[in-house]
């Protein structure tokens, strides 16, 4: 796999992980608020059948719902602080996020807000419809009802039990047995007592009799009979409870009043218990616990209305920041899709065509999502290849810029009127132009290839003609530039710079145009040429010029002394004419013979610098017309060489040299000639060098001074620098003529050789 492929394939496991963990967040967040919602609806609706459960959880269920609501709103404005934040920062997709929660806020904030409202009047009205002044006086009239029903029920006790003690009045206490038991049924009472003025039993009768410790009047209540003859009150109505089956009763304790003296004087208190209806104390309870209940409600009433409306209020908040955080979050999870598709193609727009994050899910918006994952990374790799050609492309064209670089062959391109699109160094170096820095110029304008410039253009108009004609793929022709005249052997030659140039057709309605130099070939050739021609005039003309000689010399032996005086001179003068003359074309002749049969050098081993101090010593003399110096390196190794051809040499450029100063009329200390070696360490070579202060070489004369014949002395023959360049070749030397240039102006020339050093290895 490709690291774009792993890099993508990274980040869907994180955007699978990363929905994988916002669904959770999502769905517990979810059953949370479910449960808090059903909690609170529990309670509110067991307020209104279970007051006491109510109340007893009220203050949980508030601090529960404070502890929520704290927490909803934490994290509403967490969210609400990271929003800003993003939106200060200027992030993409900040405002479609913060109208989003806008919008779902608003949502869900209306209808939360407006079922509040309704229910805080419901709420505030149907709890004062509750305390109606109706209702409070149906209650006390109740009350006053089973008061008063007791308080009769109470008095008929009471006077039945004070006629039932006159009956038992002179009864002995040890015969009150029977009377009792007559006295209950009589009254039709439970239970029967009769207690001693002491408190102690003397005699029972119901269920009081079966009774061992039967439960007696406190003190007071005797004394209160004693004072008041009889005395009634209820037991049983405080401990029962609505719905809940108790005995209530109905106790009289009357005083039993004796008529005789003696022990039956004492007093005796009689009890009377008689049960209560069921009905009745289950009306009598459940009036007495609703007027309770009323009367506390009453009382609680403003409390109960806070409890109500608080609890609305939390639950109003509890919807209201839920509402508002799942909007957020929903809001992002549609937004989020947008976001990281407007994300990825602000950086697609920039260049970026990195992997980019996908969404998982199953909807359209994830899946365009990953649709667009895929496109960029399609895009990834068409770009990846484009570089890859790209790449290639312009390795092959650095390549081929340095071909061209170092093409010994000028090269150029051009457009249709001959404009130069590009060169290469060749051809600057081949024309000895800045061609560089010509580039959007005609060829045809350039100053010294104006001629050059109108042939090249004839050239492609013909071969695009005759190749829409006959199929031709270039053309080729040869060029002359420079026509400066030079003195050649006594006549007028041309000294030019010869290209051989081939031109073909670009597409873009370019021409490509290739040259070369072929100066030193043609240079060459003339030179074979000429010696060629130095072979066949020194065997031509050498045959004739012995017996002309010794013609003319025989014919000035016979006549002389035999001719009158005027003639004899006249013969005398012709003759030696001849002779000189005769002797000038032998000398001619003898250095054609030179020239044409140099024989092959035999290389040893020689010291460079002894050679030329030999040599100097034979123009080391006051009959020297210039001064000879020199300047030898010390350092120089031996060099293989020719010695005779080498003196040669070193003659042959200090005479040249020694006749360029002359001409200049100076013959001083200051215009001298030098010899000079040179130890070229970095280059492996020994350098030789004579040098001059004549007036220098023409630049026509430069490019051919080597070639026989080309001289600018007036009587020279052109050969001796010619003989230089071939002994120069014999030894595998570079030869080199330049221009002395001193403060701007030519000082003279310097002719050097350039001998390799065997067994030398360049630095």
């Amino acid at each position: 796999m490709s690291g774009a492929g792993r890099a993508s394939a990274a980040h869907q496991r994180f955007s699978l992980k990363g929905s994988r963990a916002l669904r959770w967040t999502v769905s517990a967040g979810l059953a949370a608020m479910v449960a808090i919602g059903l909690v609170l609806l529990f309670l509110l609706t067991q307020a209104t059948t279970n007051r006491d459960m109510y109340e007893r959880n009220y203050a949980r269920l508030f601090v529960l719902n404070v502890v929520v609501a704290g927490l909803l709103l934490a994290v509403i404005l967490w969210i609400a602080y990271r929003l800003i934040r993003r939106l200060r920062q200027g992030k993409f997709g900040s405002r479609l996020l913060v109208k989003l929660a806008v919008i779902f806020a608003l949502a869900g904030f209306a209808p939360g807000v407006l079922i509040y409202v309704v229910s805080y009047q419901f709420v505030s009205r149907s709890i004062e419809s509750w305390f109606d002044v109706k209702v409070e006086g149906a209650l006390e009239a109740g009350l006053n009802l089973g008061r008063v029903t007791l308080e009769a029920l109470s008095s008929e006790l009471a006077s039945k039990a004070r006629a039932s003690a006159l009956q038992l009045a002179d009864t002995p206490d040890l015969s009150a047995a029977l009377p009792l038991e007559r006295a209950r049924e009589q009254l039709g009472s439970s239970d029967l007592i009769l207690w001693s003025a002491s408190g102690q039993l003397i005699a029972a009768a119901g269920q009081a009799r079966y009774q061992l410790n039967p439960e007696r009047p406190s003190q007071q209540q005797f004394r209160n009979a004693r004072v008041q003859r009889s005395v009634t009150w209820i037991e049983g109505l405080d401990e029962a409870s609505p719905g809940v089956l108790v005995d209530a009763r109905i106790k009289a304790l009357v005083l039993v009043s004796s008529t005789s003296l003696g022990l039956l004087g004492a007093p005796r208190f009689l009890l009377v218990t008689q049960v209560l209806p069921p009905t009745l104390v289950a009306n009598a309870l459940a009036v007495t616990q609703a007027n309770r209940e009323y009367q506390e409600r009453a009382l609680a009433r403003e409390g109960l209305r806070r409890m109500y409306i608080g609890t609305l209020t939390l639950s109003l908040f509890l919807a209201v920041f839920g509402a508002v955080l799942l909007a957020v979050v929903f809001g992002n999870q549609i937004a989020r899709p947008l976001l990281l598709l407007a994300d990825g193609v602000q950086q697609v727009a920039a260049g970026d065509l990195t992997p980019k994050a996908s969404l998982r899910g199953r909807d359209e918006l994830d899946g365009l999502t990953r649709s667009f994952a895929d496109m960029t990374q399609q895009l990834s790799d068409a770009r990846q290849a484009v570089q890859t050609s790209m790449a290639q492309v312009n390795a092959a064209r650095a390549n081929l810029q340095t071909i061209l670089d170092n093409l010994t062959a000028g090269v150029m391109v051009l457009d249709a009127q001959g404009v130069i699109v590009s060169s290469n160094p060749g051809a600057t170096r081949i024309l000895r132009v800045p061609l560089a820095s010509c580039v959007g110029q005609r060829l045809a304008e350039i100053e010294g290839l104006q001629a050059f410039g109108k042939n090249v253009q004839a050239q492609f108009d013909s071969f695009l003609t005759l190749n829409h004609e006959h199929g031709l793929d270039h053309w080729q022709q040869s060029f002359e530039l420079g026509n400066t005249a030079v003195e050649l052997a006594g006549r007028q030659a041309k000294n030019a710079l010869v290209l051989v140039a081939r031109g073909a057709e670009l597409p873009g309605a370019t021409r490509l145009l290739v040259f070369d130099d072929i100066s030193e070939i043609v240079s060459a050739q003339r030179a074979q040429a000429w010696g060629e021609v130095a072979r066949r005039l020194a065997h031509e003309i050498k045959n004739p010029l012995t017996p002309i000689q010794l013609s003319a010399e025989r014919l000035a032996m016979k006549l002389t002394g035999k001719l009158a005086e005027p003639e004899q001179a006249l013969l005398t003068k012709s003759v030696k004419t001849i002779v000189d003359q005769v002797d000038a074309m032998k000398r001619l002749v003898n250095e054609f013979r030179d020239y044409a049969r140099l024989p092959a050098a035999e290389l040893k081993a020689i010291d460079l610098n002894a050679l030329v101090s030999e040599v100097w010593h034979l123009y080391d003399n006051e009959t020297s017309r210039i001064p000879v110096r020199v300047a030898l390196d010390p350092r120089a190794p031996r060099v293989q060489g020719d010695v005779q051809q080498l003196r040669q040499v070193l003659h042959n450029l200090v005479q040249n040299a020694q006749d360029a100063t002359e001409s200049t009329g100076n013959t001083d200390d200051d215009h001298c000639v030098t010899i000079k070696t040179q130890w070229l360490e970095s280059a492996g070579r020994v350098r030789l060098s004579v040098l001059d202060c004549g007036t220098g070489f023409p630049q026509d004369i430069l490019k051919r001074a080597f070639e026989p014949y080309v001289t600018t002395k007036a009587r020279g023959t052109g050969l001796g620098l010619a003989v230089v360049k071939k002994i120069a070749d014999e030894h595998g030397a570079r030869v080199d003529i330049t221009n002395r240039i001193l403060d701007g102006r030519v000082v003279g020339a310097q002719v050097s050789l350039s001998f390799v050093v065997e067994n030398v290895v360049p630095g």
